[in-house]
């Protein structure tokens, strides 16, 4: 109930416990007491110690039989006040700007344009959930095939925050594994490389690529050690052409639906078979991931923000083409000089694919969040096998520019949005209906 703390006490009456409430309003709703006849949502996660105890008291008070809340006449006055409140407009008569923009409370608000709350896009709380309701259950692209196209050769990536290894076995068959030892959770693989088998840093437990335990120091003095209990946890991997993708979620669906045509789009202006893997590019922003992403998913920025794109790519409304999927959110142009076209896909929730204008060109790479106003990435670049290191360092160098500027946009929304000034925005539903379908998205996945 943001914003209701100044009427609340405009109408305590000097009331010292309902006072604590109105000191408790703006955290998220931990339960609900009758407060003197009225009922009042008390918040208590996320408040100094001093303050949660005040709460805790509230809500012990709240539980006391109702003769002695109401033993006093002056109790009985205050608790009249309050029943005169029930249905009020609590946020009547505030500042313009604190109050009066309600966070979205259904989806029903999102239809009519309306966006996310904007402390959604500042609570730790709430990353934490989004890593185990979405990034630990998306398909998301890990590497190069050619960087684990031998026996032995590995590579180590995540999704999200889960840690995995992708590794080529003897046999040769490509699998993915969670990263982490079975005996002290240490990470076992880092960046890539080729190796008869995979050994803990810590105490070199050592696995075979297969997964399966091989052989664990000092553990021929225990009684009772299976190693056939202690293999590494199995994640879902998969070949597309020149990427490799993998999945923590082993219910996950197919990676063909998570992709959703995206590859048969993608064949129009390329071939993919034909891609050579050039050079991968990491980078963070100060900003929330979705933030990143929702920037990402329109160009109606472009114009203002990004000159040099807007030259080269025509980024009108009725020439760029937005197309909303189930999954996979689609941006179609073509070069302002009519020799060349342009794709820029994002495949649930944070996977970047970008096709230029010009030669043989694919990039393609997450975005994560590691922490509620962080976002790390990477972007790997590839190109058709006759395509110059001149033409690819140029249209890299371009790209990255586009990438800076972006960058300056998205923290100078996260210092807007933390401010807590202003609850939510307003979409423009025709230039901006990508990043409406991804709110809601969102929002399914976290309700």
């Amino acid at each position: 109930m943001p914003g209701a703390r100044r009427n609340q006490d405009r109408v305590a009456g000097g009331d010292q416990r309902a006072l604590a409430v109105q000191l408790h309003l703006a955290g998220p709703l931990e339960q609900e007491v009758d407060l003197l006849g009225f009922p009042v949502a008390v918040a208590l996660r996320g408040l100094p110690w001093f303050e949660r105890r005040l709460g805790q008291a509230l809500i012990a008070d709240g539980r006391r039989g109702q003769a002695e809340k109401l033993s006093d006449r002056g109790a009985v006055r205050r608790r009249e006040r309050l029943r005169r409140l029930e249905g009020a407009d609590l946020h009547a008569g505030e500042p313009s700007g604190f109050g009066q923009n309600r966070p979205v409370t259904s989806a029903r608000d999102l239809e009519q344009g309306y966006t996310l709350p904007w402390s959604w896009y500042s609570s730790e709380e709430l990353t934490h959930r989004e890593q185990e309701r979405i990034f630990r259950r998306a398909w998301t692209y890990a590497c190069p095939a050619g960087w684990v196209a031998e026996r032995g050769e590995y590579a180590a990536c995540s999704a999200g925050d889960v840690p995995i290894v992708v590794v080529r076995g003897r046999d040769g068959e490509l699998r993915a594994f969670v990263n982490v030892c079975r005996h002290r959770g240490s990470q076992i693989a880092s960046g890539r490389g080729r190796r008869e088998t995979l050994q803990c840093p810590y105490h070199a437990w050592t696995y075979d690529l297969d997964g399966s335990l091989r052989a664990a120091p000092r553990s021929e003095r225990e009684q009772s050690f299976e190693r056939s209990d202690l293999s590494l946890r199995p994640a879902l991997v998969q070949e597309l052409g020149p990427f490799v993708f993998v999945c923590a979620d082993l219910d996950a669906p197919p990676l063909d639906e998570a992709l959703n045509g995206m590859p048969e789009l993608l064949a129009r202006d390329l071939d993919l078979d034909a891609l050579v893997f050039r050079e991968r590019a990491e980078y963070e922003v100060g900003a929330n991931w979705k933030i990143a992403a929702e920037n990402y998913l329109e160009c109606y920025h472009c114009p203002v923000a990004h000159p040099g794109f807007s030259r080269v790519v025509d980024t009108s409304p009725g020439d760029y083409e937005l197309r909303p999927g189930d999954g996979v959110w689609t941006q179609l142009g073509r070069s302002r000089d009519g020799n060349g076209s342009c794709q820029f896909h994002l495949v649930w929730p944070a996977l970047k694919v970008n096709v230029y204008p010009g030669p043989p060109n694919l990039s393609i790479g997450p975005v994560w969040p590691v922490g509620a106003e962080r976002t790390a990435g990477f972007l790997d670049y590839f190109f058709g096998a006759g395509v110059s290191a001149e033409e690819a360092s140029e249209l890299i160098a371009f790209d990255d520019q586009v990438g800076r500027e972006d960058a300056a946009l998205v923290e100078s929304v996260q210092r807007g949005v933390r401010s807590g000034t202003i609850e939510r925005g307003r979409l423009l539903l025709d230039s901006e209906m990508l990043v409406n379908s991804f709110q809601k998205r969102i929002f399914t996945a976290l309700s």
